[in-house]
Parts: C-alpha cells; sequence; structure tokens
C-alpha cells in the first residue's frame, strides 16, 4: 500500500500543528507565564474535594465518602478516581500531553476535524470548520467558569457521529473501534446531560439512516452495523460502569430523586427529578438564538456593565445627573445585557458559519440536510424553555430522564455542532458542483438569508425594545441612555457580522469563479473564522482569565479558621449561613452543614429547607437584638454544628455548646408511620431526649436508658467510623451522621447490625448493654464491584481498538 505523503499526511500535520498553535497562542499565559486558569466553578470543586484528597494522599485509598460538604454524601460526584486510566490515557495521547483543561479545547478542535473528514470534507476546508467549533464562545465561557467536565464531553461529541458514520458508510469495523474508545472518551467526562442531547443528535440520524437503508433495500446491513455499534457502545459503557451504576444510584437519593413528602418543601416539587421552575431558570427568549449570529444582539454578557466603557452614553448621563448617590444606585443597573436570564454570555457560532450552515441548507445532500436542520432546530427549541412550555414541559414530563437537567440552554450546542457540520458538506458540495446559474442563484439566496438580515439589523435596531423586565421602574433619562447604549452594541456587531459575511461569501465565490485557488481560499477562509471568533471570544475570556497560583487566596485562612480549628475533635460540623448551597470554602478547612454540588440528597435539603432555615431565621434575630448565645436549636445541635461562622473575623465565630456531639443515646423514642410525619416530628422534637423513627421502615428495639451512658467517637476516616459505647441498658443511639442507605454498614464487636434512620437524616442502631466497639464502614458495590468491571472493560477496549486498526490496514493492504 502506497502512501502519497504529499496528499495523504501533510495535510494532516498542518491541522494538527495549526491546532496546537492556537491552544497555546490562545491559552498563552499558561505555557509562557507559568499561569493557570481561574476558575469559580474548580475552586469550589477543590473546597468540597479537599478532605478525600488529603486522605488519598495518606493513604492511598479512596475515601468514597464526602463528610465536609451537606453534612455527608457519597463521593460519587466529587472526587473518586476510577481504574480507567486506560481511557485516561488515550485521551492524553490525542491531546498531545497538553494540560488540563485547555486539552479539551485542543480536543474539540481534533475531534471536529475527524468528524469532517468522516463526511468527506477535505482536510484544508476542515481545518476551519475544527476552529469553528472549538473556538465558539460557548465552549470558552464554559472553561472560563470551570464547567471542564462540559466541555470535555463536548469535545468528543464529534468523534462519536464520525465512528458511526464511518460504520454505516465505510468501514464498520474501524467504525466499530472508534465508536468505542469514542464513548469510553465521552462517558469519562461525565457529563449526562451533554451526552443526553447527543442521544438526541444520534437518534435522529439513526432514524434517516434506518429509512435510507431500507428504501436501498439493505435493512440486514443496517441491523449488522446497529449491533455492532451497540456493541461498542456496551463495551464503553463498561470503562464507567462503576462510575455510571454509582452516580445512577445515587440519583435516586438526590434532590433529582422524587420526594417521599406528600407537601412541598421551598421550591421542590414532589416529582421525580428537578423542579420546572429550577429546570428552566435559564431559558432562552425566542430571539435569542440569534446571538450565533450577532454576538452583541441582546447586549453581549450580562457581566458587562455600560458605566465602564469611557464612550458610554450611560455613563455620560451618569456623569451629567450631578447627584453621587443615585448614580451609584443607578450604576448596578447599566448590564449591557437586555435578555430576562439571570446571568448569561452570548454563545457565538461565527458569521462565516452562518454563511456556511444557509449554504449547507442549500447544497448538501438531502438526507444531511434534514438530520442536522432537524438537530439545530430541535436545541433552539429545548434552549427556549419556559418561553416554549408546549413542546418544553411536555419533553419534560414524559421524555425518559430530560427532568434530571437543569440549564436547558446548554441545548444549544445542538445547533453549534450541526451549523459547521452541516456548513461545511455544503461547502464540499458546492465546490464540486461549481458555478452554474442555479448554484449562483442558491449562493445568492444563502448570503441574502445572512447577510441580507444582519443589514435589516443595523437599518432596524431601534424598532427593538432594549429594555428587560423591570426597567421601566427606571428614569426616563437614564434609561433612555441605556437603550441607546445597547441600541449601539447591537448595530455594531450587526455591521461586522456583515462584513465577515461578505469577505466569507467573496472566497467562495472567486474560487468558483477561479480567481482563486482551493488552497488559498480554504486558508483564508479558516483564517477569518479564526479571527472573527478569536475576537470575540477575548470579549469574554481575556488575561483576566489567568492567574499565578500563589495568587489563589480563595482558601487562605482566616481568623475565624484558626479559631474553630483550635478544636482538636475528631469530628463536628461549622455552619457557614452566607449562601450555605454556594459556598466550599467552609468545606476546606471544616466538616460544612454547606457546600457546593448540584446533586445534594434529597432529605437532606428538604429537611435544610423546611427546619434548619427556620432556625437560621432565629438565630439571626437573636444576633441582632443583641445575644449571642446559641440555643434550642434542635436540628442545628443533633447536626453536631459546633460552630457557626459569619464571617472572617475571629469574632465572627459562635461556639454552640448544645451541640449533641457524634453520638448520644436518647430517652424514648417517637414512632410515627410516614414521611411527613417524621419530618414534622423531627422539627418539633429536643433531639438530644426523643428520636423520631418511622416504623413502617424500621424495627426500634424497646429499650431503656441510662442516664450515665456514653458513646464517644474514637477513630475517623471519611468511609470508617469507630465508636467507643458503654450503657447498663440496652439502648437507642444516634449519630449524627447522616443516613444513606447503600454501602454503609455497621457492626458490633464484629457482629453485623441494621441502621435505622431517625430524625429524617440521621443514622441509629439498637445496641446492647455493656461495652462495645461500634464500626461503621462505606463499601458500596458500585465502587467495589463497578471499579472491576471498569478495569476488564478498558483493557478489552484498548485491545478491541488496536485489533479494528490492524484489520482495517491489513484489509487495505490486500485490497492495493
Amino acid at each position: 500500500m502506497k502512501i502519497d505523503f504529499k496528499k495523504q499526511v501533510i495535510p494532516h500535520i498542518v491541522a494538527l500543528l495549526t491546532f496546537l498553535l492556537i491552544t497555546v497562542l490562545f491559552f498563552n499565559p499558561i505555557f509562557f507565564d507559568g499561569k493557570k486558569l481561574a476558575q469559580e466553578d474548580i475552586n469550589q470543586w477543590r473546597g468540597g474535594a479537599q478532605e478525600l484528597e488529603q486522605y488519598r494522599e495518606k493513604t492511598g485509598e479512596e475515601g468514597l465518602w464526602n463528610n465536609s460538604q451537606f453534612g455527608g454524601m457519597p463521593a460519587y460526584l466529587v472526587n473518586v478516581r476510577w481504574s480507567d486510566s486506560i481511557v485516561s490515557g488515550i485521551k492524553s495521547v490525542l491531546s498531545f500531553g497538553l494540560p488540563h483543561p485547555v486539552k479539551n479545547i485542543f480536543l474539540s478542535f481534533l475531534c471536529f476535524y475527524i468528524l469532517l473528514l468522516a463526511f468527506k470534507v477535505r482536510p484544508y476546508l476542515a481545518i476551519g470548520g475544527a476552529l469553528a467549533f472549538g473556538l465558539s464562545s460557548y465552549m470558552l465561557i464554559g472553561l472560563g467558569a470551570g464547567h471542564n467536565a462540559r466541555i470535555g464531553a463536548i469535545a468528543f461529541m464529534p468523534l462519536i457521529i464520525a465512528g458511526i458514520h464511518i460504520a454505516f458508510t465505510r468501514n464498520k469495523i474501524l467504525g466499530f473501534g472508534l465508536t468505542a474508545v469514542a464513548v469510553a472518551l465521552e462517558l469519562r467526562e461525565s457529563h449526562p446531560q451533554i451526552t443526553y442531547y447527543l442521544l438526541m443528535i444520534l437518534g435522529v440520524y439513526g432514524v434517516l439512516q434506518l429509512i435510507a437503508f431500507i428504501k436501498s433495500k439493505r435493512a440486514k446491513d443496517f441491523a449488522i452495523t446497529s449491533a455492532l455499534l451497540v456493541i461498542a457502545a456496551l463495551l464503553a459503557l463498561g470503562t464507567s460502569f462503576g462510575r455510571m451504576w454509582s452516580i445512577y444510584e445515587f440519583s435516586k437519593y438526590s434532590q433529582r430523586g422524587k420526594s417521599e413528602l406528600s407537601k412541598s418543601i421551598s421550591d421542590q416539587e414532589n416529582t421525580e427529578g428537578l423542579s420546572k421552575d429550577y429546570a428552566f431558570k435559564y431559558s432562552n427568549g425566542i430571539l435569542e438564538p440569534l446571538v450565533m449570529m450577532i454576538p452583541d444582539f441582546y447586549g453581549g454578557s450580562s457581566g458587562h456593565l455600560l458605566v465602564q466603557d469611557e464612550d458610554s452614553k450611560v455613563l455620560a448621563a451618569l456623569q451629567k445627573s450631578r447627584d453621587p448617590q443615585t448614580a451609584n444606585q443607578l450604576a448596578r443597573y447599566t448590564s449591557a445585557y437586555w435578555g430576562n436570564q439571570p446571568y448569561t454570555a452570548p454563545y457565538y457560532a461565527g458569521a462565516v458559519i452562518c454563511l456556511l450552515f444557509a449554504i449547507g441548507i442549500a447544497f448538501a445532500d438531502k438526507k444531511y440536510v434534514i438530520w442536522l436542520v432537524i438537530v439545530a432546530a430541535l436545541g433552539i427549541i429545548l434552549s427556549w424553555g419556559d418561553n416554549f412550555k408546549a413542546l418544553n414541559y411536555f419533553f419534560f414530563d414524559y421524555l425518559p430522564g430530560y427532568n434530571k437537567f437543569r440549564s436547558v440552554t446548554f441545548t444549544i450546542i445542538m445547533p453549534l455542532l450541526a451549523m459547521p457540520l452541516l456548513g461545511f458538506i455544503g461547502l464540499e458540495k458546492l465546490l464540486a458542483k461549481g458555478l452554474n446559474k442555479e448554484t449562483q442563484k442558491k449562493l445568492f439566496i444563502a448570503l441574502g438569508a445572512t447577510g441580507g438580515f444582519c443589514l435589516l439589523v443595523v437599518m432596524f435596531a431601534g424598532m427593538a425594545s432594549f429594555t428587560k423586565t423591570g426597567e421601566h421602574q427606571l428614569p426616563a433619562w437614564f434609561l433612555k441612555a441605556l437603550q441607546d447604549d445597547r441600541k449601539s452594541l447591537m448595530r455594531g456587531d450587526a455591521l461586522r457580522s456583515l462584513v465577515f459575511i461578505l469577505i466569507g461569501f467573496g472566497l467562495i465565490f472567486f474560487n468558483l469563479k477561479n480567481k482563486l485557488s482551493f488552497g488559498i481560499m480554504a486558508g483564508v477562509l479558516s483564517l477569518i473564522t479564526l479571527v472573527d471568533l478569536w475576537n470575540v471570544d477575548r470579549r469574554y475570556f481575556d488575561d483576566g482569565n489567568f492567574k499565578r497560583e500563589r495568587d489563589n487566596s480563595f482558601f487562605s485562612m482566616t481568623e475565624a479558621d484558626k479559631e474553630i480549628l483550635k478544636d482538636k475533635g475528631l469530628s463536628y460540623r461549622v455552619y457557614n449561613p452566607q449562601g450555605t448551597f454556594m459556598d466550599a470554602r467552609t468545606s476546606y478547612h471544616h466538616k460544612s452543614l454547606g457546600g457546593y454540588n448540584g446533586a445534594r440528597i434529597r432529605r437532606y435539603e428538604e429537611l435544610f429547607n423546611g427546619c434548619i432555615q427556620e432556625e437560621t431565621s432565629q438565630l439571626i434575630s437573636s444576633l441582632q437584638s443583641g445575644s449571642r448565645s446559641v440555643s434550642g436549636y434542635g436540628v442545628l445541635n443533633m447536626l453536631n454544628t459546633k460552630y457557626i461562622v459569619f464571617g472572617p473575623a475571629k469574632n465572627a465565630v459562635l461556639k454552640n455548646n448544645e451541640a449533641l456531639g457524634n453520638a448520644w443515646f436518647v430517652e424514648s423514642i417517637k414512632k410515627v408511620n410516614s414521611a411527613d410525619e417524621e419530618f414534622d416530628s423531627t422539627c418539633e422534637i429536643n433531639p438530644a431526649k426523643e428520636a423520631v423513627i418511622d416504623i413502617s421502615k424500621f424495627t426500634p428495639a424497646e429499650a431503656g436508658y441510662d442516664a450515665s451512658a456514653s458513646i464517644t467517637l474514637s477513630e475517623y476516616k471519611p468511609n470508617e467510623l469507630v465508636y467507643e459505647s458503654n450503657s447498663s441498658k440496652d439502648g437507642l443511639a444516634v449519630f449524627s451522621e447522616v443516613y444513606y442507605p447503600i454501602g454503609w454498614t455497621a457492626t458490633i464487636d464484629g457482629k453485623e447490625v441494621d441502621i435505622m434512620r431517625a430524625n429524617f437524616v440521621l443514622r441509629a442502631l439498637n445496641v446492647p448493654a455493656g461495652k462495645h466497639t461500634i464500626t461503621f464502614k462505606f463499601e458500596p458495590k458500585a465502587y467495589t464491584v463497578g471499579d472491576s468491571v471498569t478495569l476488564a472493560s478498558c483493557i478489552i477496549l484498548l485491545l478491541v481498538f488496536l485489533g479494528s486498526i490492524g484489520w482495517t490496514i491489513k484489509q487495505e493492504k490486500v485490497a492495493s
């Protein structure tokens, strides 16, 4: 088999070097200044993962249970390492050892490039498409926020589609091997929401392929290929078996699971999955997806304050007001963004890509047009969320698993993938057809649909309201300036996009006229795509996104932390009432009642919303009246909340002397028969004396009470707790640890006993009289068994992938 190095190798080398160069240049502070990305979500993740990291470093073992967040929860979604080093090794090889997380942008280039090659787009054209996908502002904004798993999962979406397409159209075995590896890489990123949207894309593709195969009387061939791909997917699932098992298991008990309460607690609905209010909190306006072509169509980022722009009319108006107090108040209302989402930034696809998408609709094969237009339209409609309830509420209520996901605007990744894919497929088709009367007409229609729209926006921008909900109450002089600035942003970006569309059109047109070579056209098209996206990306991702490691003061110990850590007790909890569920900084140094994680144990969240918030309000009222006494807060006490911290200063720490400790015997049991009764009683009892047990689920023994009995924590590990008890009577012991029904076992002097749930969220045991050693261990099968399956599957995956490549090379040699 003879290889034409110039045609078959050089273009791919050029592509790889281009992707590497762009990655290094865009993230140059990392490579040349020794800086790191400043990612808020990653900072928060580090806070929640600190105890687990320390335990792993000290013992070489996995902690599995995370005691530093939300009173305790499984560590699966925080920090667990699985035996999937083969898959992570493949990712490292594909990313040429680039640092995390910027490697995900390089991988998005590479995978989309492979996807375009699979659809027979020539390499030099495919480079531009790859850059467009990887540099869409959606990717960079997500990376800046610290959504590394989401961006990593998106990066591998094109590789999966490529493997499946190769299997159906060119080479079953190679497609089988590539799909298996690609799905394994996707699942390892552990972002089920993005994988779910990928399945939507593949579902439409599969239906259209089935129709095509049936029409060509090749149904058997479709069945064989599909069976191979199912096997590939199952093998890939095996490489993440433990991870997926544990997440599925936990989901039933998280706030994404169904509540056992008949009444609503806070904003949670009593259905399985998230509430609609929570899931659709971020919903695009009907016209908001136009930011894919005109980034400032809705003003840009919600974080961009016009008062910070020296030439803005808002700033000039505030300066003329000569009222510093009013000006300072109004300055908070100068966001450039005028849509209705709480926080957002535009997901710009690129003006040239929008032109190419229109060209793709006009020239690509009908089957690809139908597939990718459906995908793009579906992604846009789903991103409307609350603004298109007819379809979105139907999906939320009836599409399996869809109600587990929040931020429905993430579906915009569907058009962001479909547009460059169809665009470059269509461009390749147009170039093959050449210029004639028919193609010229379609080409100008594509120009009119995109450039013409931008021109209309430039001419008639003043017809928009440029006002978000509630802003009509602002002073008229101020609102007028605000509207004028927003209008200027829309008009300026519409004109900008029009210029890029005209340049892109000119390149294609002159190539079709044989006045520009293919190489120059493809190269300059890639260049203007790069310039277009790079400049917009820099609005939201600039040098401010990087910082030196030593500059990270987020976890620096405060005087309050130092004061609390003087307490050398093995385990106690700290409560920071300020942003409890958005605060993992407290978790970095302490075992916190709060934390930062999108999945929490539902019962704990319900207890917090229904009881702890009320106790917190009472505590704050007491403080405001001048009292620093912490007394009578039963739920805080039973969670062993020993310290409450209101700020960084030493005197901001309140010690709770009534915290009940790690475990205690109770005098009596309040028996209830439902979750509702259990919840209501927990908020009312004195937990030092009484425990609430749901006897429809658990059977507490009739027990006495020894006032002199003791039970103390003697050994502590995240996944193992050892207590010493001493009592003259059989008794019920309550432990200030969160109850989780799967994986925890309890033994008394080595003999296993049943763990009961007490006080809605805590653990309890029937403890016999005498001196005993009580041990709790967390050994979930999802990890012990799941990790073994993961390791075995990874080994098989590697052999299958290498075998598919070897088989393909051998077949090509035979064919030649």
